[in-house]
């Protein structure tokens, strides 16, 4: 199955060679391009593409307002909302901690090489995170210095006991960046049934993605 591709950036020639890049590999197709976070939202609606590769800074509404917007007003309806795969140049630290809390998936380097792109592509849209190694140890390097800053948006108190003794331990094995072969692996389960588990203690934690689970489970101290 083709997974679809919308890239938003507001330079053309970036956007030229994103496509240019991704409509070679196999599997891989580009439906669309907007120019800033307001067309990124707009063509998401009409396009309902698998994955927004999605510009940090750019004119107008930014990557990480538009990653909010896109995924708030997303329609319950119809399929599910299209995974955010951000790119950084990684000099706005702060950016990158927002977007995780408006739902992106993934954030990755804009000098990355170009499997590594393709890889993320990929990874995001089989609904697991994908991080550039440097902005992982980043942000976890800033969450240790400032515990809660980065963590999803509060909910109520002991959200963690909604959860089951082995949803508990599938969520601590996320957080440690686990993939769910990895997972499935270590507590020897079937990949298909750690897929189910971690979408479900998605939705039990109100969390938009395995990024928020990640950055929960730190603060909350399960890792």
């Amino acid at each position: 199955m083709t997974i679809r591709v919308l890239l938003v950036d507001d330079q053309e020639m970036v956007r030229a060679a994103l496509r240019s890049v991704i409509d070679r590999r196999d599997g891989l197709a580009v439906v669309g391009e907007a120019a800033d976070g307001g067309g990124a939202v707009a063509e998401a609606a009409r396009l309902r593409p698998d994955v927004v590769v999605m510009d940090v800074r750019m004119p107008g509404v930014n990557g990480v307002e538009a990653t909010r917007r896109l995924l708030a007003g997303w329609p319950p309806e119809g399929p599910p909302p299209p995974r955010v795969l951000v790119l950084t140049t990684f000099d706005l630290d702060e950016y990158v901690h927002a977007a995780l809390r408006a739902g992106a998936s993934g954030f990755l380097l804009k000098n990355s090489p170009v499997d590594q792109l393709e890889h993320a592509i990929r990874v995001v849209a089989g609904g697991e995170a994908m991080l550039a190694p440097s902005v992982t140890h980043r942000l976890l390097k800033a969450f240790t210095a400032t515990p809660g800053a980065f963590a999803p948006p509060p909910g109520p108190a002991g959200r963690l006991d909604r959860l089951t003794d082995r949803e508990r331990e599938v969520l601590a094995l996320v957080a440690r960046g686990l993939s769910n072969l990895q997972i499935a692996e270590a507590l020897g389960l079937t990949e298909t049934t750690v897929k189910s588990r971690v979408n479900r203690v998605l939705t039990r934690l109100d969390l938009a993605n395995r990024v928020q689970a990640a950055l929960l489970a730190h603060e909350e101290g399960l890792v």
